[in-house]
């Protein structure tokens, strides 16, 4: 009798537990997502059909089919529903990110997108499904040059406010100055984003607010300790974000793209910290870089890098030269 009232008691417990469910966001550099037009003012002839990589509509259109089938994958195994956002860089203009969004295995996608100032025309965007990331406003925010310098300028910060498991989230996408330009450069730009976040959670202490990109620096390095980006969740103050991925280089030794045999981890996700809180709500579940064998390369020198469009001027009918990150979410 006695088991059998703990049962009963065990059983209505177990109802009134609410249900956890879980999520994910992710980034990814595309490399290079051109389209086949000039876009006037901009350095694209390198990817024209006359220009350095012969870009043409069969490579465009295997580019494209390519990057639909990574997108298409992340976190599936998972989260049956994959991401409710994806932040991308290096995509040129509106007109390739419709053609991306139109490749059928990725048609529940919409995009989030304002040209940028980038020379060469590459810009950041945010792929969202609307079924699970509702957009409330967005907005880029044009980069301040570092002392003058004109050669490196970042992208802008492209900020998205929206709803996402009933809850207020905001991410800002990033891509920072290459390793083509000093370190300075990159701390120049952490530091507009962190103010940028400060300005944000100054109107919502709460908010549960994301920041990701191509940093073009690693975890530890000064960039991502301007921004407040803090290696263990117990040291992560209530105007700094945690950064998984320290952990993953450091400790694990795994990046998202390999430079002479050695792996940076370039591409991450950092988090506020309502994010990590132990109670009731969308909160931290765990991370990962995403890569499936298809997304290296089987021969060559480049044995074991990341299998990317083009070595040198050959096309390889590759993916990109970065792997691509994802969070996990739960509530």
């Amino acid at each position: 009798m006695f088991a059998f009232g703990l049962c009963v008691v065990l059983g209505a417990m177990a109802q009134r537990q609410p249900e956890q469910r879980l999520y994910s966001v992710a980034f990814y550099n595309l490399e290079n997502l051109f389209d086949t037009i000039h876009d006037e003012g901009k350095n694209d002839y390198d990817f024209l059909p006359d220009g350095r990589y012969r870009w043409g509509a069969k490579k465009y259109e295997a580019k494209l089919k390519n990057l639909a089938r990574v997108l298409s994958s992340l976190s599936r195994g998972r989260v049956s529903r994959g991401p409710a956002f994806i932040g991308v860089a290096e995509v040129e203009n509106s007109r390739v990110l419709d053609d991306l969004v139109g490749q059928p295995s990725i048609a529940n996608y919409r995009y989030v997108h304002e040209e940028g100032p980038d020379k060469r025309g590459i810009d950041c965007a945010l792929l969202y499904d609307p079924a699970q990331f509702e957009v409330r406003t967005s907005r880029l925010v044009p980069s301040l040059p570092f002392q003058g310098d004109t050669l490196h300028p970042t992208r802008g910060f492209l900020i998205v406010d929206g709803r996402m498991a009933g809850e207020r989230v905001c991410v800002i996408v990033n891509h920072w100055p290459s390793r083509g330009a000093e370190s300075p450069v990159r701390v120049h730009a952490a530091r507009q984003v962190k103010a940028l976040a400060d300005s944000l959670r100054r109107t919502d202490r709460k908010l549960k607010l994301i920041v990701m990109g191509d940093m073009n620096d690693d975890p530890m390095d000064e960039s991502l300790r301007a921004l407040g980006a803090r290696k263990w969740r117990k040291e992560v103050a209530k105007d700094e974000f945690y950064n998984p991925w320290w952990e993953v280089l450091e400790d694990e030794e795994t990046g998202t793209l390999l430079y002479r045999g050695k792996w940076n981890l370039f591409d991450q996700i950092v988090l506020s910290k309502p994010l990590l809180k132990k109670r009731r709500g969308l909160r931290y579940a765990g991370h990962e870089v995403f890569s499936p064998d298809y997304l290296f390369q089987k021969d060559g020198r480049y044995e074991g890098y990341p299998l990317r469009t083009h070595g040198g001027r050959t096309w390889l009918n590759g993916y990109s030269d970065h792997l691509p990150t994802i969070i996990y979410l739960k509530k």
